[in-house]
Formats: C-alpha cells, structure tokens, sequence
C-alpha cells in the first residue's frame, strides 16, 4: 500500500503557474501508474493528468492540454504536476492518485488517493 500526501497549492492570479507535488511513502512510487485528479466546488471529481511508471506515457484532459505538465521523479518517490496559464476554471482541490496493474481505466480505476491541495486562481 503506498500513502500519498499532495503539496503545492495556494490562491494565485489568472496566468500565473504553480507547481504541485506529491510525495508517496509505504512504498515505492515507481510501482504505481501515478494520476491527478481535481474537484471544483460543487462538482464531481474529474481527472486531470496520469503518467506511466516510468514516465514514458503521458494523457491529459482536454482542458489543461499545453498548460499542464505531470512528471515524476522514482528516484524521490513523486510526482509533479506543472501547471502553467492557469485560469480561473482551474480553481479545485487536486488530488494524487495512484494505481497497480495495466494502462487502462486510469481515469476511473485508481486505487489510492492523497488528501488533496487546494488551487484557487483568481481573475
């Protein structure tokens, strides 16, 4: 089982970048396809960004395509999510999440999540 622990949030301005980081512990971070996750305030979650356990396979949402970047780093157990031109629809708790087995169902099937970072971009 791996724990997960999101950092990195905070209230920026419209175009302004943040990078957020999730730091896993219990075991490693390579074992695990990694995601990101958001939930705006009154909506459901929705996933963001996920990468392939040793970074070579990337999928993003259509909405943060060429403003966010997920990255990760086995060697430090985490993983990165970039996030640049950031829009007031940004605005959502993100979530890490991890999960064992194949490249499928990433964006339904995770199997640990963190407790989130709070985004909030101002206009």
């Amino acid at each position: 089982q791996v724990q997960l622990v999101e950092s990195g949030g905070g209230l920026v301005q419209a175009g302004d970048s943040l990078r957020l980081s999730c730091a896993a512990s219990g075991r490693t971070v390579s074992n695990y396809i990694m995601a990101w996750f958001r939930q705006a305030p009154g909506k459901g979650r929705e996933f963001v960004a996920a990468i392939s356990r040793n970074g070579g396979i990337t999928d993003y949402t259509n909405s943060v395509k060429g403003r966010f970047t997920i990255s990760r780093d086995n060697a430090e157990n985490t993983v990165y999510l970039q996030m640049n031109s950031l829009k007031p629809e940004d605005t959502a708790v993100y979530y890490c999440a991890a999960k064992s087995g194949p490249w499928m169902s990433i964006r339904t099937q995770m199997e640990y999540w963190g407790t989130g970072t709070l985004v909030t971009v101002s206009s």
